[in-house]
C-alpha cells in the first residue's frame, strides 16, 4: 500500500465519528449545491438533536435538500446561526415562518459572488469546513468536482476539513485538487448527487434566444444562468461555431451547446479550448460529460468571477435574468415582497466584467410578467439594486431589446416601456410621468 492510501485509510471513519470532531461554538461552513455532503451534515445535525454538540455559526450558499433537512430543519435551527450568501427554497420557506413567528432563523450576508472566498481568507475564521469530494486518485488527490466556488479557499483555511467521498462526483481539473494530506477525517458516501437545472424553455425563453443570438458572434465566449431564458438562449446559439464558455455557473444548456459541436473554446484568448467554471449544477449526463474530461477546468469564483479576469475575456457574451428591472435601468435580482429571494450572486461580476471586455457585452434578459401575467417585471422602481443604472447595458424581453448605455433617463424609461408587456405599458408611462421621467 503506498502512502497516500496508506493516510486515507488511516482517516477513513464514519460520519457520526467526523461530526462528532466539530465542537461548540465553532464557525462552521459547507460546500454549496451539490458540494453539500449529506451524510456529514445528517451526522452533525444529529448532533445538535442530541445535545452532544453545543450551538454553532454555519456559513453557507445556496441550500439545497441536505441543509434544509438537517443543520436548517425545524428542529435543529435554533442551534444554528445561520448565515446565508444566497438564499435558496429552504431559506425561503424559514422566511415564510419567521414572518409569522418574529423570530429570525437565518441572516442574510451581502456579498458578490467573487468576493465570498476572500472572506474566508480574511474575514470569517473558519473551525471546519464539510464538503463532498470526488475519489482519490494515484496521485492521492480528491476533486472537488462540481463546486470550486469559495470550496478550495474554505477548505484549506478552516482549522479541519471533513470530506465526504461519492463515487457519483465528477473529476475535475483546473484548481480543484485537494490532497489526503490535507482532510483530517473521510467519509464514504456513494449516493445520487443532487440534479438540476434542467429547463424546457418557456415561449418567452424561445422568443427572448431568437433576440439574443443575433448579438452573440461566432467565436464569441458565452457565460449564461439557468433556466427556462437560459435554455431558450441556448437553443438559440445551437448553430453558433466555436464559442467559448468563461461561466460562473456550467449548466446543462452549456453542455447541450458542447455536445452540439457550437463550443469549443478554439478562440478563447484566456484559457482556451477549456470550458472555465466555478460551480456546476446539472442531471447525470452533465456530470459525466464533465468527468475526467481535460476539457473542463474549475477555479475559485474569485478568480472566475473576478471583473478583471472577465474583461480579459475577448467578446465575453454575459447573459442573465432578474426578478424586476426599473425605469431607471436598475436591476433586482435578490428582492422579492420586502425580503430576501436569492442573492446578488455573481451577476453584478459578469454585468460590470462583460461591459469592460473587449467586444463584449452585458445582457439581462428576462420575461416581462411573473405571476402568470399578473404582474410587470418592469417595474417604476425597484426595492433592492443588484446591478446599478450606470452598469446596465443590453435589457431584453421578448418584445424586443434595447440598449441603456448612454440614453437619459428620459430615454431609458421609454426604452423599457417599449419592450414591456402591452397590458403594463400606459400603467409604466404614467408612473414615469408622474415622477418627470417622460
Amino acid at each position: 500500500m503506498d502512502r497516500a492510501a496508506e493516510t486515507y485509510a488511516a482517516k477513513l471513519t464514519t460520519a457520526e465519528r467526523a461530526a462528532a470532531l466539530i465542537r461548540t461554538g465553532e464557525t462552521v461552513s459547507c460546500g454549496m449545491a451539490v458540494g453539500q455532503p449529506p451524510a456529514l451534515l445528517a451526522a452533525t445535525a444529529d448532533h445538535l438533536r442530541s445535545g452532544a454538540l453545543g450551538p454553532i455559526t454555519l456559513y453557507y450558499k445556496m441550500a439545497m435538500e441536505p441543509l434544509g433537512s438537517t443543520l436548517l430543519s425545524d428542529d435543529v435551527i435554533e442551534k444554528v446561526d445561520a448565515r446565508s450568501f444566497f438564499m435558496g427554497p429552504p431559506d425561503r420557506g424559514i422566511i415564510r415562518r419567521q414572518i409569522k413567528s418574529g423570530v429570525k432563523l437565518v441572516s442574510f450576508v451581502p456579498a458578490h459572488f467573487s468576493q465570498i472566498p476572500r472572506l474566508f481568507e480574511e474575514v470569517i475564521e473558519l473551525d471546519t469546513f464539510m464538503v463532498t469530494v470526488s475519489p482519490m486518485d494515484k496521485g492521492g488527490y480528491f476533486s472537488l468536482g462540481t463546486n470550486n466556488d469559495f470550496a478550495s479557499i474554505a477548505a484549506r483555511r478552516a482549522k479541519r476539513l471533513l470530506v465526504e467521498v461519492n463515487q457519483n462526483m465528477p473529476r475535475v481539473f483546473g484548481q480543484s485538487q485537494i490532497h489526503v494530506s490535507e482532510v483530517a477525517a473521510i467519509v464514504e458516501n456513494h449516493v445520487p448527487l443532487l440534479e438540476g437545472g434542467v429547463a424546457e424553455p418557456s415561449p418567452e425563453g424561445i422568443a427572448i434566444g431568437e433576440l439574443v443570438a443575433p448579438m452573440v458572434p461566432d467565436g464569441a465566449t458565452i457565460q449564461i444562468g439557468i433556466g427556462k431564458i437560459a435554455s431558450g438562449v441556448a437553443i438559440a446559439l445551437s448553430n453558433h461555431s466555436d464559442l467559448g464558455v468563461h461561466s460562473e455557473l456550467f449548466s446543462p444548456a452549456l453542455a447541450d451547446l458542447i455536445n452540439k459541436g457550437a463550443v469549443t473554446g478554439a478562440c478563447k484568448n484566456l484559457n482556451p479550448r477549456k470550458h472555465v467554471f466555478t460551480v456546476a449544477i446539472g442531471d447525470r449526463a452533465t456530470y459525466d460529460l464533465m468527468d475526467d474530461n481535460p476539457a473542463f477546468e474549475s477555479y475559485p469564483a474569485s478568480y472566475v468571477n473576478d471583473i478583471r479576469t472577465i474583461a480579459a475575456n475577448d467578446n465575453l457574451i454575459s447573459v442573465n435574468t432578474t426578478l424586476e428591472i426599473d425605469l431607471y435601468g436598475q436591476v433586482d435580482a435578490e428582492f422579492l415582497n420586502e425580503h430576501e429571494y436569492g442573492g446578488s450572486g455573481g451577476q453584478y461580476d459578469f454585468v460590470k466584467g462583460a461591459s469592460l471586455s473587449p467586444g463584449g457585452k452585458s445582457i439581462i434578459a428576462l420575461q416581462s410578467t411573473a405571476k402568470g401575467g399578473k404582474v410587470s417585471t418592469i417595474v417604476p422602481r425597484v426595492e433592492m439594486v443588484t446591478d446599478t443604472r450606470m452598469d446596465v447595458e443590453w435589457v431584453v424581453t421578448e418584445y424586443g431589446a434595447v440598449n441603456l448605455r448612454g440614453k437619459s433617463t428620459k430615454q431609458r424609461a421609454e426604452a423599457l416601456i417599449s419592450i414591456a408587456h402591452p397590458d403594463f405599458r400606459a400603467e409604466l408611462a404614467a408612473a414615469a410621468a408622474n415622477v418627470t421621467l417622460i
